[in-house]
């Protein structure tokens, strides 16, 4: 403050007592004189600590000594509003602050020092304000740099939403990471499949070094937030406090950003490194993915000491989700009086934790492989698929085998069967069971008329897909799945480029895919390749129509004992699919409700009749006369809801 307070009295000496603003100059310099204001409150927030920190030049820091007084000092504030030319208070212009540098306002320099390329500007630290020409515009310093140097002041309050808990885990590649940053580098493009320990790996280097490391995740962003304004602020954030970037869920539009950064970067991307991005090659490192053991491990604090079912630490989840699972599941425990956090508390944090762009975004909807009734093969299947998918790291861990020959490492599987025998359900189990989100994929945007778009609305689903670690559900998939023709015209061509390009793209998926069709012969022969699942959903022979009965009649609490369900007779007499069945005992508890009665075998027969005209099949062996008279009979008759 010093060398400002002499800048600024060689400025108002060089205007002479006959400038009209002499005398109100020289009174507020004597006023910063006595006050001895110090710009900083300790040396952690002086301007020489943030010009280090951001690797200014003398001038630069010069720059924004000026532009920090006017935020610190009324005094000075009046004075640089004189010095501009204005009749009170006001900033600095860049034609000031170059004079009260030490600079000349005229000539390049001006341009060089508030260029976009400049530090300055480029790291946030000044901002220019005005359009008139560049010499006459106002030195501004951003909020959050104002009461840095304060010695307070808090970043953005939509960071918070970003910000992660440290995990740091030590895995294979963390001393790259850790070397790296200690030889100088910049950036380090970590990249990292869902699950995977990226970020942990990334902590895990901070550590190792000493350092002090700020984690965000983009993807908890909200969309209110321009993601470019999120780097900006965090970038900041780290420099003026002297942190590494931890960035998750880092992106291409963030690369020329980080590449400028003052501070090392550490970015976790699912995408990997593109030589395309720029000239200049980071290092770029692979995050593997956590195994059984090493997800064990985290559970065992976050669970208080104890190991958590193998069913749950198979679930693909990073060490950071792990945590956040923890702290959630230990919190609604607490709220509902729970004796210690069950398997089944887990299950339910780790479906809200999934949830995103669900078709059904309802945690209590969630279904399980209890709720799937099927032939035992159907049923082994699926099971096997869900061994697959949480077991998955482990083999990959093994070797190349997975994934190898440049495919990726997902898991493709197609549900063939007629309608109702429980294909989708099979997929919001495997979804809920993995603690994962449903996306059905539909079908009406996909499709497009015009040649090449269906391909790139294809591109965005399974980036969207990849991005989100959802399970991707495409029912009906004979549209998009159907087989090649022979080409007679320009459109069959296209066609059949279309489906050449789902081949190649479903290669490349690291995710779950699961294709439903009515029938198995519709689907190209050449996807059947592909798929590491083809499990055939029958139509449910009479013991499974029984379980399906049971099962559904179950769910509504009880049925009428004055009017007993012969599940038995339902099971042997009505030869329907488990959608239909499920129809017909949520149409009967409709019309139970209504009456201000249970479940009873009236109920079901009407309803077992609409169902079969809905279907367009005549009923046969069912209790006609009794659901024609409780049809009859339920127009009349009020409804008792004393009952």
């Amino acid at each position: 403050m010093d060398d400002l307070l002499k800048r600024l009295n060689h400025a108002v000496e060089r205007r002479g007592s006959q400038w009209p603003a002499s005398s109100a100059a020289t009174a507020a310099l004597d006023v910063l004189s006595t006050d001895s204001i110090d710009v900083a409150v300790d040396e952690d927030h002086d301007i020489a600590t943030i010009g280090h920190r951001f690797g200014l030049s003398g001038v630069e820091a010069a720059l924004l000594e000026v532009a920090a007084a006017a935020e610190q000092s009324t005094a000075a504030h009046v004075l640089f509003g004189l010095l501009a030319g204005d009749d009170g208070p006001g900033r600095p212009t860049v034609a000031v602050a170059l004079e009260l540098s030490g600079r000349p306002a005229t000539g390049p320099e001006a341009r060089v020092h508030f260029s976009e390329l400049s530090r300055l500007i480029r790291f946030g630290l000044v901002q220019l304000q005005g359009t008139d020409v560049l010499l006459s515009r106002r030195l501004v310093l951003p909020e959050r740099l104002a009461a840095f140097i304060a010695g307070g002041g808090l970043p953005p309050a939509y960071l918070l939403s970003v910000l992660l808990d440290a995990v740091p885990v030590e895995v294979d590649g963390t001393a790259v990471v850790s070397a790296a940053v200690a030889e100088g580098h910049r950036l380090v493009w970590i990249h990292a499949p869902f699950g995977g320990a990226g970020a942990a790996m990334a902590t895990a280097a901070c550590r190792e070094l000493g350092v002090p490391c700020l984690i965000a995740d983009l993807s908890r962003l909200p969309a209110a937030v321009a993601a470019d304004d999120a780097v900006a602020a965090l970038l900041l954030e780290c420099g003026l406090d002297g942190m590494v970037l931890v960035l998750v869920a880092a992106e291409r539009a963030h690369v020329a950003e980080l590449t400028r950064a003052a501070v090392p970067v550490l970015a976790v991307s699912t995408e990997p490194w593109n030589p395309q991005w720029t000239t200049e090659l980071p290092l770029t490192v692979s995050a593997p993915r956590m195994s059984v053991a090493e997800r064990e491990e985290l559970w065992i604090p976050v669970l208080g000491g104890r190991s958590a079912d193998r069913e749950i630490t198979a679930m693909p989840l990073s060490p950071e989700q792990i945590v956040a699972v923890g702290r959630h599941a230990r919190q609604m425990a607490e709220l509902y009086a729970e004796n210690g956090i069950s398997t089944e508390r887990i299950r339910t944090s780790i479906r809200q934790l999934g949830r995103g762009r669900s078709i059904r975004a309802n945690p209590s909807a969630s279904v399980t492989l209890d709720d799937l009734v099927l032939s035992g093969h159907a049923l082994e299947e699926i099971e096997r698929l869900l061994e697959w998918a949480r077991y998955r790291d482990e083999v990959i861990a093994l070797g190349p085998l997975h994934g190898k020959g440049g495919k990726g490492t997902g898991i493709c599987a197609l549900f063939s069967g007629p309608p109702g025998t429980g294909k989708t359900l099979a997929a919001h189990v495997i979804a809920d069971s993995l603690g994962m989100d449903l996306y059905q994929v539909d079908l009406a945007s996909i499709i497009d008329k015009y040649i090449g778009e269906t391909e790139k609305n294809l591109e965005k689903v399974f980036a969207e897909a990849e991005s989100m670690n959802s399970v991707l559900f495409f029912d009906e998939a004979d549209s998009l799945f159907g087989s090649r023709s022979e080409i007679k015209d320009a459109r069959d061509r296209y066609a059949n480029q279309e489906i050449a390009y789902l081949l190649q793209r479903m290669e490349q998926f690291d995710g779950i895919t699961v294709l439903a069709s009515n029938l198995r012969g519709n689907i190209d022969p050449a996807f059947a390749r592909r798929l590491h699942f083809i499990v055939t959903f029958p139509d449910p022979n009479e013991e499974t129509r029984r379980r399906l009965w049971s099962h559904h009649l179950e769910d509504l609490g009880g049925t009428d004992p004055n009017d007993p369900v012969d599940v038995a007779e339902l099971a042997a007499s009505t030869e329907l699919a488990g959608g239909d069945i499920r129809n017909i005992v949520l149409s009967a508890a409709y019309a139970a409700v209504a009456e201000g009665s249970k479940v009873g075998s009236r109920h079901i027969a009407a309803s077992v009749r609409r169902e079969y005209i809905k279907l367009g099949r005549m009923p046969s062996g069912v209790r006609v006369d009794a659901a024609d008279a409780t049809m009859g009979r339920s127009t009349s008759r009020k409804p008792n809801r004393g009952a």
